[in-house]
């Protein structure tokens, strides 16, 4: 027998149902607003009569887009820090995770304190601008890699699932003569790769986010992640094309807001396409770091 929902709570998820709508609403609304921009013809825009829906539906923006090689190396940057960057990530975090999951392991808890500090107090700006340029990294594409190489949130998230793999499978492994490293990478990570996919979404995200550390040690325009070709076309307002070139015929149809607007879009398409398809492992990653030792 169906037990009935009382008045108060009838009203409590009326009221919550209409606050995520409203929410829901403020947060895709400008999304809207943008990809109507990007498809919108220059004279349109520049009346202010785009709002949620294309006024004189055109391709010219985008079309400017994939025809400007800047943005496409701008791509091909981003997609290799997240590729290797988040590859890296996984190595150096599992790594590292897995000797401080083992009860056994002598020190281990000075280096978990170690590594709570750093969670806690974030490394100051200079200091970490020095070690970079002291290691050589400045202006190159490893400056987006190595000093972030291990998150400490990620880092406990790993180690707590570390620690559910039965003792026993690591006893039985060591008996039959099995070293660590191939304990590690032979019969842990195999058992772990609902946790190497959360951490792999994460870390992947950050990467394809990366924009602070960017702007302050690549200097190399031609090394610029895509977040800070975003920023330079839509803060300083640098959209250039040469005369000669069929890119200029292109800009002159085109609005320089429309061309920002889809160069928005197209960067954000890949992220909304792959979080439906991966988003229980978020919520699954949150529940993993939720877990005590």
């Amino acid at each position: 027998m169906a037990i009935k929902d009382s008045r108060s709570r009838k009203i409590f998820l009326f009221s919550n149902l209409t606050f995520l709508i409203i929410f829901s609403l403020i947060m895709i609304l400008p999304i809207i607003h943008v990809l109507a921009q990007s498809f919108s013809s220059s004279g349109a825009i520049d009346r202010g009569e785009v709002v949620l829906l294309p006024v004189d539906f055109t391709l010219n923006n985008y079309q400017y887009v994939f025809q400007d090689i800047s943005i496409w190396r701008s791509f091909g940057v981003t997609i290799f820090i997240t590729v290797f960057g988040t590859l890296f990530n996984l190595i150096a975090t599992a790594s590292f995770a897995y000797p401080l999951s083992r009860k056994e392991f002598v020190g281990r808890r000075i280096l978990l304190f170690m590594v709570l500090f750093t969670m806690i107090f974030s490394a100051p700006l200079i200091p970490t601008y020095l070690l970079v340029q002291k290691l050589g990294l400045l202006d190159s594409l490893w400056a987006l890699i190595l000093p972030t190489s291990i998150s400490a949130f990620n880092f406990f998230v790993m180690r707590s699932f570390f620690m559910q793999i039965p003792q026993e499978l690591i006893d039985s492994s060591r008996i039959d003569g099995c070293s660590e490293l191939r304990i590690l990478w032979q019969m842990v990570l195999p058992l772990s790769k609902p946790a190497l996919a959360t951490l792999g979404i994460f870390y992947a995200v950050f990467h394809w986010n990366t924009y602070f550390h960017a702007l302050m040690f690549i200097e190399n325009r031609k090394l610029y992640p895509l977040q800070v070709k975003l920023r330079e076309m839509i803060v300083d307002d640098t959209i250039v094309a040469d005369p000669t070139s069929d890119i200029f015929t292109t800009m002159l149809s085109s609005s320089p807001e429309g061309i920002k607007m889809a160069t928005i879009i197209v960067a954000t398409v890949p992220i909304l396409f792959i979080y439906p398809f991966l988003q229980r492992y978020f919520i699954k990653g949150f529940m993993l770091g939720s877990l005590k030792d």
